[in-house]
């Protein structure tokens, strides 16, 4: 349970709790299984994990280094720590991400966009396999505020731009205009560009927020 106003090391322990969770749900998985598309839809569910790794594993200096050879394209930036991270196997792919469950190792930013990174990759993963895992209120709340309050690592902010976003579930509230109301975690995912997750809400304006998830 985090705090209204959680530290730095609560929202690492956070962090952590989440790789757990996410790397428990994930044994025995099929062939077929690490195959499936996330709904990250340029990647498989083996290869957001890898992704993951490559989160946990990259320092602000690595992380430079690999955007200036990347010519600061983010895709070929991701895609070539993502290589790296995956392993010869899927099984081998879960062993690295396992290793890395304690690390507070990142490129750069907010904790709590790092945070978000987990949490919303662990739905990208788990909804298409049907898991049921979903994190506690107060860490996708430390998350919504996050997104709300600024876009880092996705346009979240600017998803949620003129819209009044109201949890179901928890104390999130931010914004004025059409209304959007659903669970904490339906609405992280929608500022993340999670489209799919528009069914969950509800109110006038989840139109707009489900036109502004939708592909350019």
């Amino acid at each position: 349970m985090l705090d209204a106003v959680p530290t730095t090391q609560t929202l690492w322990s956070a962090v952590h709790a989440e790789r757990s969770a996410l790397a428990e749900d994930l044994k025995g998985l099929s062939a077929g299984q690490w195959a499936r598309r996330s709904l990250c839809t340029r990647w498989s569910i083996e290869e957001v994990l890898a992704h993951l790794s490559a989160a946990a594993s990259t320092g602000r200096v690595r992380w430079l280094r690999s955007m200036l050879a990347a010519r600061f394209n983010p895709d070929v930036h991701n895609d070539r720590r993502l290589a790296e991270q995956r392993g010869r196997t899927p099984a081998a792919t879960l062993d690295r991400f396992r290793s890395l469950i304690t690390s507070t190792t990142a490129p750069m930013g907010p904790t709590a966009a790092w945070l978000g990174e987990v949490v919303v990759h662990s739905q990208d993963i788990r909804r298409p396999l049907g898991l049921p895992g979903e994190p506690p209120v107060s860490t996708v709340t430390a998350v919504a505020r996050s997104y709300a309050a600024r876009d880092f690592a996705v346009n979240s902010r600017t998803a949620a731009a003129g819209l009044s976003l109201q949890a179901t579930d928890g104390p999130f509230s931010t914004g004025e205009g059409l209304l959007v109301s659903g669970t904490t975690l339906a609405l992280t995912m929608a500022m993340a560009g999670r489209g799919s997750f528009c069914d969950e809400l509800s109110g006038p304006g989840v139109s707009v927020l489900r036109e502004r998830c939708a592909p350019s």
